[in-house]
């Protein structure tokens, strides 16, 4: 029979809970001072170029960090290890800002640039990835939805982003001590909270008679020999790199000065931030509705186009109520970013490698779009100002997706993982299985039958388009 979504009973899943309170509490370490982490560079007197830099460097940590994390993970499965390194080290956020980062950014900017992106891509760029890497095992091996237990990361974000900006109105550091207080209760989750079901499967998997089901390294970096991946890495390089290029390195600073004051605008963007990141977690469950009607492939292609709006009327729109309402976009752009991304890779690749092919294909790609971006957009920003740069960031998301919608493979098209069904799928394939008869030689899995309805449709006129 048809393996339907469980839907059912969410709440009484221990792995669902355990899973969405230790996203949740990460994203509420991390978003307390990312949210404003640009605009404290900005108080500390770095320019557009230098914030560039900065952020550049972080980009070239993280894309080192992530590729060695997904091989690690994908290693390690259901295991935490790697885990509670990040929480140790969200734990020490506070600490290492107030009394190594900050000093030496004083000093000696490159050095405090290279020392931070260690510290900050292990802990938060890089740990982000690999957290829901591991959220999206846990949620196809005990039974939860990815993007439902995702949505508390981007609720956790939401709540904290509501404070961060009257925090950092009266003091940056309380922003970075408030990520360390997050991150010790992160810590403790994932140090005590383990559900019977997941001690079990770690019993299993450490029996020495069971089967392996772990990658071996080989397959880990025969990764990058994938044709396929790289044309998907040219995709994500060229549009989701910008999440953080114009979210996180311009966007800040631009909607501030749009008020009377500099810290009206903090205190606004602080509060429009959260009410987008809100909504951000509510999409967050409808995504994966919207994916059952329009499919992987379209999801992905629809995210490239939300962003080319929003960014696009950034440039075009200069009064605070507009630029608000276009900010409300990005809660529509991440979780169609986000959520088609892993089915994508889990859809088309070996799902034993999602790991590390979510790590090299979605963020990777945009770490390294971002070192090759962000410090020549910087000087363009400082240069020719907003509209010119956000305009011509806009125009090469919209080259991207004119791009993907010729090389983006469609959703039965072959299918190296799991089959991915669209509800009229679902539907074709229990009318099929209602007909089969007893004896029939017909394989009826999900993938047998899938194959059943696209043959189907071959012979019908209505699908010869």
């Amino acid at each position: 029979m048809v393996n339907k979504p469980k839907t059912a009973k969410i709440w009484s899943n221990p792995s669902y809970l355990q899973s969405s309170f230790g996203i949740f509490l990460f994203f509420c370490s991390w978003g307390i001072w990312w949210s404003f982490f640009q605009r404290w560079l900005n108080t500390i007197g770095l320019n557009g170029a230098e914030v560039g830099t900065v952020y550049s460097i972080n980009s070239l940590a993280t894309l080192i960090l992530m590729f060695g994390y997904g091989i690690i993970q994908d290693n390690l499965g259901i295991k935490r290890r790697l885990v509670v390194v990040i929480a140790t080290i969200a734990a020490l956020i506070g600490p290492f800002v107030q009394f190594v980062y900050a000093p030496l950014m004083q000093t000696n900017i490159m050095a405090a640039a290279l020392i931070g992106s260690v510290v900050l891509s292990a802990g938060f760029m890089s740990g982000c990835s690999l957290i829901e890497a591991l959220t999206e095992r846990y949620s196809r091996k005990f039974g939860f939805e990815y993007g439902q237990s995702r949505a508390w990361g981007s609720f956790g974000y939401a709540i904290v982003a509501l404070i961060a900006g009257i925090v950092f109105n009266i003091n940056p550091m309380i922003n970075f001590w408030l990520g360390s207080a997050f991150g010790v209760g992160m810590l403790i989750v994932y140090l005590t909270w383990y559900p019977a079901e997941q001690r079990q499967a770690l019993k299993e998997a450490a029996d020495p008679n069971a089967e392996k089901s772990n990658p071996s390294f080989k397959d880990m970096v025969n990764v990058l020999k994938m044709p396929t991946l790289w044309v998907l890495i040219i995709f994500m390089l060229l549009t989701n790199t910008f999440y953080t290029v114009f979210d996180q390195q311009m966007f800040p600073t631009y909607y501030a000065s749009l008020f009377p004051s500099i810290e009206t605008g903090n205190t606004v963007y602080g509060v429009l931030n959260s009410i987008q990141v809100f909504c951000e977690s509510a999409m967050m469950g409808v995504v994966p509705i919207i994916m059952r009607k329009i499919g992987v492939r379209n999801a992905l292609l629809l995210g490239a186009t939300v962003m080319f709006l929003r960014i696009g009327l950034c440039g075009i729109f200069h009064d605070p109520v507009a630029i608000s309402i276009v900010k409300m976009f990005h809660a529509i752009e991440v979780p169609l970013f986000c959520l088609p991304a892993f089915r994508y890779f889990t859809l088309h690749f070996n799902p034993k490698l999602s790991a590390t092919l979510y790590m090299v294909g979605f963020q990777i790609a945009s770490q390294i779009g971002q070192v090759i971006f962000s410090t020549p957009l910087g000087m363009l920003h400082d240069r020719f100002g907003d509209r010119t740069t956000f305009l011509s960031i806009s125009g090469i998301v919209l080259l991207a997706t004119i791009y993907g919608f010729f090389v983006i493979k469609r959703d039965d098209e072959h299918v190296d993982g799991d089959p991915f069904l669209r509800d009229r799928d679902r539907k074709e394939m229990e009318l099929i299985e209602e007909n089969l008869q007893p004896d029939a030689e017909l394989e009826t899995s999900p993938v047998g039958v899938a194959a059943q309805v696209r043959d189907n449709r071959a012979v019908q006129p209505e699908y010869a388009s």
